[in-house]
C-alpha cells in the first residue's frame, strides 16, 4: 500500500507540473491571438484596395494578355505553397494542412501536372525532408508573426519560377483561413495564374478609370507582384491567427484533460489511504481481540 501511494503522489505532481506549462501556453496563445486578428484586420484595407486596383486595370484594357494571367494550354509543373508552423502544441494544425496538401498532390498528377512543394514553417520543412522529398523552396522562424518583407521574398520566388521558361505553371497555396476563434478551415486556393472573369454584374462601387502610361501591360507589370505579394501576406496572417487559436484550444484541452487526471489520481490516492487505515485498523483490532483471548484462558 504504501509504494502506491508513493507512485500516485509522484503521478499526481508530474500531472499537476504538466497542467501549469499547458495552463500558461493556453494564456500566452490568448494573448497572442488578439494581436494576430489586429494584424489581419489591418491588412485588410490594402488587399482590397490592390484588388480593385488590379480589377480596375484589367476591366479598362481590351485584352488581359499578361503572362501572369494567361493559362497555358498544357500546363506540366504546379508550385504548392504550403503553409504551415514553426512550432508544435497546436493540435491537428499541421497535420490537416498537410493531408490537404497530399490530396492536391494527388489531383494535380491526375491531371499530369508535376506538384512542387514550396514549404513555409519548420513543421512542414521537416515532414518532408524525412521523406526525402525535394522542395522548391522553404522558409522558417515567422508563422506566428509573418512581416510583410516575408511575404515578398516568398512572392519573388514564385513569381521567378513562374516567369521562367522551364519553371513552373501554376501556383496553389495551402493554409488555413480563421473563421473564429473556434473554427479555422484549411483553404486550397490557385492565386496564378490569375482567373480573368468577365461578367455582366455591376460592382457595388464602380471602378476607377485608368489612363496608362505608357502602356496597360507595363502598369500590370508592377501591379500583379504587388497584388501577389499582398494575397502571400495577409494567407501568413491568416494562418499565424489561426495557429495561435489551434494551439490555445489544445492547450485547454490538454489542461482539462490533465485536472481530469489529477481528479482521478486523487481519488484513486484517497481508497488506497483509506484501505490501508482500515488495514491498520483491522489488525489493531485483531491484537486487541487475541490479547483479550490470551488473557481470558489464562483465568
Amino acid at each position: 500500500m504504501g509504494a502506491q501511494l508513493r507512485l500516485l503522489r509522484r503521478r499526481i505532481k508530474s500531472v499537476k507540473s504538466t497542467a501549469k506549462i499547458t495552463r500558461a501556453q493556453e494564456l500566452i496563445a490568448s494573448s497572442r491571438i488578439v494581436k494576430a486578428q489586429q494584424r489581419m484586420q489591418a491588412a485588410v484595407p490594402y488587399e482590397r484596395e490592390i484588388t480593385r486596383a488590379v480589377s480596375g486595370v484589367v476591366s479598362n484594357t481590351a485584352s488581359a494578355d499578361h503572362p501572369l494571367t494567361t493559362a497555358k494550354e498544357q500546363p506540366r509543373r504546379a508550385a504548392v505553397l504550403i503553409v504551415t508552423s514553426d512550432r508544435g502544441f497546436c493540435g491537428g494544425f499541421n497535420a490537416n494542412i498537410l493531408r490537404e496538401a497530399e490530396a492536391l498532390g494527388g489531383l494535380l498528377r491526375s491531371r499530369g501536372i508535376e506538384p512542387v512543394p514550396y514549404v513555409v514553417g519548420r513543421k512542414g520543412i521537416t515532414w518532408h525532408s524525412f521523406r526525402g522529398r525535394e522542395m522548391g523552396g522553404q522558409w522558417g522562424g515567422f508563422s506566428d508573426n509573418p512581416s510583410y518583407g516575408d511575404a515578398k521574398e516568398i512572392a519573388d520566388a514564385l513569381i521567378a519560377a513562374f516567369s521562367a521558361d522551364d519553371g513552373i505553371d501554376e501556383i496553389h497555396i495551402v493554409s488555413t483561413e480563421f473563421v473564429s476563434m473556434l473554427t479555422q478551415e484549411v483553404a486550397v486556393k490557385r492565386i496564378l495564374p490569375l482567373a480573368v472573369v468577365e461578367t455582366a454584374e455591376k460592382p457595388e462601387t464602380p471602378l476607377p478609370y485608368f489612363e496608362f502610361e505608357p502602356t496597360a501591360a507595363e502598369v500590370l507589370d508592377s501591379l500583379l507582384p504587388r497584388y501577389v505579394e499582398s494575397r502571400i501576406f495577409s494567407t501568413l496572417l491568416q494562418s499565424a491567427a489561426s495557429e495561435h487559436a489551434a494551439r490555445r484550444r489544445a492547450m485547454k484541452s490538454a489542461t482539462d484533460n490533465a485536472n481530469e487526471l489529477i481528479r482521478v489520481f486523487t481519488m484513486q490516492m484517497n481508497q488506497a489511504r483509506q484501505a490501508e487505515i482500515t488495514q491498520e485498523i483491522s489488525e489493531i483490532v485483531g491484537g486487541a481481540n487475541a490479547l483479550a483471548d490470551a488473557a481470558a484462558g489464562k483465568e
